[in-house]
């Protein structure tokens, strides 16, 4: 029971020209208005987002989330008003109203694209390069799920994935990642506009930008078109047809543009990139546009004929419900797993998977960690990542689940290579799509390659899991080059980042249950190299519980005169220390603080039994740079850290030479009683 496409009717040149200045004349006014904008962009890609809004994409603008429906992204989201245009006009929730508001508070029309903002947004662009990644990631998705659940009769998933690049996207290092990556898979359902307009902020591209793109791209395994008038309607009609008809490689459409199209004076110049043209030069626009119109305006019968998408996506979406509706009838149990995982649910009892392990049993928190995600990967079966050519180091490959490649798109273990950014822009881009739980991985340090894509993962909130290994100084002999010291601060730093630090095996199944659960923001999950021991949890920590964020590992008998708070590896150093403290007659507490972000989100009466503010006395631990800490010390207490980098040696031997050892804390513990 295939779905089919609603027909796409015969195209009437004036009308198209008419909503193309529509579309171009929206972003004009709008950028007036605000005195602050991008409107040369949309003047320049107007007629090839209107023949794909119009005859190509399957869309609902009733239901902006219909997981069939073909993604469109606008990776170059400096051109912001390009889309809120399409929005308004294809019948979204974007009233006129939010147009007017363009680049002002409180408005839908923020000036990059937001996707927690707007509807009809499918990701949040404007650092060049992270949409293209993104699209890499929804084409990604769509292909597995379609390997999981489409049946013969039944294309349940089978829709494209679209989008614009500019000059800027695909300068940035990320979308060569990305591109790259997407060649090798053959994501033949992902199609690129690229906006090839010859202008940059600083002038022309020759400045700086003088590469064969087209060449570039082929060698990376893309199929290749060239427009040369990017106002030629049936040559872009036509592109995108046989784009969709390759069935072997991503598509890149190479679009000469002018940029500004239609201004007399600031056409194809680097003025009309980023600033509003001017009013002086808006009435020329007018004028050399035949726009007989005050600031925006939409003719009825553009109106008209951009809102058959309402009743056009509405068929469609009715089509493929009929068609899901009789799926279910034929295949039960898959209809249900599809549900749940488009729901993003987990299944009743999957964290009984999730192992135990025994007090003093040494283990590498990475090690427990891959323990952990193999135990819970068969009951969550919609798991989908992978590490940055780490995968051994990192313990990230789920055993007999497969490996993803263009030739076995069912596999769930994705090798991204040695390509850390375009990793997390494309696990953004699994999470925004939906269906999938996405995971990377990569050493700590290396978060600083991928970091853009991580702060843009927290901003949009999504669910995106990164394991990151070899998380101190006491990795070893790889040295400074590879020992974070400045990471657990930059990353804690990170709105709607939750950053966990696991002191043991025991911990990191706790930390796994969390990120899993964790549905408002990426989890970094922060491991060791090196072996810890698993801890005593009986007597004060035996209801422990790492998603209060910090809790009482160990108690004195009776008040405490000091507190010992630490993260990681050096939580079992803090409870050889307490022990050596406690037998010269200090009563001491040792807190296990794994995530400060989730101790922060625990009630006051939680947060102040575990660290009384009247016990001043406090010393923290943790094998990197000190600040921050101070919150939890206070003005009295003290900080064990690192205020420079690491060194090459045995792991043992550099955490004992940095000061993380039982006679340092002791003697700083000691100074602080005194």
């Amino acid at each position: 029971m295939a779905a089919t496409n609603v027909e796409t009717p015969i195209r009437d040149v004036r009308l198209d020209e008419l909503t193309v200045n529509t579309i171009r004349f929206l972003a004009i006014d709008a950028v007036e208005k605000a005195s602050s904008g991008h409107p040369g962009m949309p003047m320049g890609t107007a007629p090839l987002a209107h023949l794909l809004w119009s005859r190509h994409l399957k869309h609902n603008p009733q239901d902006p989330k219909w997981p069939n429906r073909d993604r469109f992204v606008l990776s170059a989201g400096h051109g912001s008003m390009l889309i809120y245009a399409l929005l308004h006009l294809y019948g979204y929730d974007l009233p006129m109203e939010e147009i007017k508001n363009f680049r002002q508070w409180g408005s839908r029309t923020p000036g990059h694209p937001e996707n927690f903002v707007t509807e009809g947004v499918e990701t949040t662009t404007g650092p060049l390069g992270q949409g293209f990644a993104n699209a890499v990631g929804m084409a990604m998705a769509e292909r597995r799920l379609a390997a999981e659940f489409n049946k013969e009769g039944f294309p349940i998933f089978d829709h494209y994935t679209y989008g614009i690049c500019s000059d800027g996207d695909l300068m940035e290092g990320v979308s060569q990642e990305a591109a790259s990556l997407a060649g090798h898979q053959g994501l033949d359902k992902l199609i690129f506009f690229y906006d090839d307009n010859e202008i940059t902020i600083d002038g022309r591209t020759d400045l700086t930008f003088t590469e064969d793109v087209g060449k570039r791209f082929e060698a990376y395994g893309w199929h290749i078109q060239t427009i040369t008038d990017g106002n030629d309607y049936e040559a872009i009609d036509k592109a995108i047809d046989v784009a969709k008809a390759e069935t072997k490689r991503p598509s890149l459409i190479l679009t000469r543009t002018t940029i500004g199209y239609g201004s007399p004076n600031k056409a194809d110049t680097s003025s009309a990139h980023g600033s509003p043209l001017g009013e002086e030069e808006v009435q020329k626009t007018r004028e050399n546009l035949n726009w007989e119109h005050p600031p925006f305006h939409v003719p009825d019968e553009v109106y008209r004929y951009t809102r058959r998408a309402l009743t056009e996506g509405a068929a469609a979406q009715a089509e493929w419900n009929d068609m899901l509706e009789a799926y279910g009838e034929t295949y039960t149990e898959e209809a249900q797993r599809l549900e749940r995982w488009l729901n993003a649910d987990l299944p009743l009892g999957w964290d009984e998977a999730i192992p135990s392990f025994e007090v003093g049993e040494k283990l590498a928190t990475r090690k427990a960690s891959g323990a952990v995600l193999n135990a819970v990967a068969p009951a969550i079966e919609n798991l989908f990542g992978g590490s940055a050519d780490l995968a051994g180091s990192n313990k990230t490959l789920m055993d007999g689940f497969g490996d993803f490649q263009r030739d076995n798109p069912q596999g769930s273990n994705v090798h991204f290579g040695v390509r850390e950014h375009g990793m997390a822009s494309i696990c953004n881009g699994i999470a925004l799509h939906g269906g999938l739980r996405p995971y990377c991985a990569t050493f700590l340090i290396f978060t600083d390659y991928l970091r853009p894509a991580l702060r843009l993962s927290a901003l949009m909130q999504l669910p995106v899991t990164f394991v990151c290994t070899h998380d101190s100084v006491g990795l070893g002999e790889d040295g400074p080059t590879h020992q974070p010291v400045e990471h657990y601060a930059a990353l804690r730093a990170i709105p709607h980042l939750t950053f966990i630090r696991p002191a043991d095996a025991t911990e990191t199944a706790q930390a796994w249950k969390v990120a899993l659960t964790h549905r408002d923001g990426p989890v970094v999950l922060s491991l060791t190299r090196q072996k810890l021991p698993t801890l005593d949890r009986t007597g004060a920590a035996e209801d422990a519980d790492l998603s209060r964020g910090g809790y009482i590992l160990s108690d004195s008998e009776g008040t405490p005169e000091l507190l010992l708070i630490a993260s990681g590896s050096e939580v079992s150093l803090c409870v050889d220390a307490a022990e050596a403290l406690r037998s010269d007659g200090v009563d001491v507490r040792v807190v296990s603080m794994p995530s400060w972000e989730l101790f922060d989100a625990q009630p006051q009466e939680y947060r102040d039994t575990v660290l009384p503010p009247d016990v001043t006395q406090r010393l923290a631990v943790e094998s990197g740079v000190s600040l921050g800490w101070e919150r939890f010390t206070g003005p009295h207490g003290d900080i064990v850290g690192l205020e420079r980098f690491g060194a090459s040696a045995p792991g043992a031997t550099v955490m004992e030479q940095l000061g993380f050892n039982v006679d340092n804390v002791v003697s700083r513990a000691q100074k602080l009683l005194s």
